[in-house]
């Protein structure tokens, strides 16, 4: 929720979450302490997405509102998180404790400020701590990366990256239907099909250190991501 239960908040972090009991307070708590120093009011969506660990209810105590989506998949996950955010600068980030949260200004303030209409993170400017990313998933998201570019004709050097954002008003021109991870791909090729302002800035990759079982299917998540970019 907005802080001192404030209305109209600035804007929203919308967090996909399935089965991450052991993470997802953490991320709250970073997000919340960035957030509350930044003068920002802001709300925290998290998408309960088929947990079965009581994520959801970890991430109400901490303050989040919890959206559930019952059928899994990140695309799914994060579609309702977008249709449920209220806020006019919509972010998103994966609550596993990779990504540093304390970098949200660095994609709020070109899509706030109005100089980009999309702002999609880029690990491999910014740094991937090492231990944080296997070496076949590091080649895996190069090359298909190379690839959208060049069928989307699309400057993103890093197709994956699971923080990024958008305006709402962004978010109106998108017809997303993704369900799984290829979603990632398929929400930059939308915004350049829609002719948007896409940015990108360096933000950092951080090994995550709590017990947690990986989401992402190296080979059938890859493939998820090339069917798209042949098909879509």
């Amino acid at each position: 929720m907005p802080p001192n239960g404030e209305s109209a908040p600035d804007l929203a972090l919308v967090l996909p979450c399935r089965n991450e009991a052991a993470a997802i307070g953490a991320c709250l708590d970073e997000a919340k302490g960035y957030l509350s120093h930044s003068g920002l009011r802001y709300e925290l969506l998290v998408v309960d997405n088929a947990s079965t660990d009581g994520s959801g209810a970890i991430a109400a105590a901490n303050g989040a509102r919890v959206v559930y989506e019952p059928r899994p998949g990140y695309g799914r996950a994060l579609r309702a998180g977008i249709a449920a955010a209220s806020a006019p600068v919509i972010l998103m980030g994966d609550c596993d404790t990779t990504y540093d949260f304390t970098q949200l200004g660095l994609l709020y303030a070109p899509l706030a400020e109005g100089r980009f209409d999309v702002m999609i993170g880029d690990r491999f400017a910014g740094g991937i701590e090492p231990g944080a990313m296997p070496v076949s998933h590091k080649l895996g998201v190069r090359a298909l990366s190379a690839l959208a570019r060049l069928r989307f004709r699309s400057r993103v050097r890093d197709f994956h990256c699971g923080l990024r954002g958008l305006t709402r008003e962004a978010a109106r021109k998108l017809s997303l239907r993704g369900d799984g991870m290829e979603f990632a791909t398929e929400f930059i090729a939308a915004a350049e099909r829609a002719h948007l302002r896409v940015g990108q800035v360096p933000v950092r990759l951080r090994r995550c250190t709590r017990a947690r079982k990986s989401k992402l299917r190296t080979v059938r998540d890859g493939f998820r991501h090339l069917g798209y970019i042949i098909k879509g």
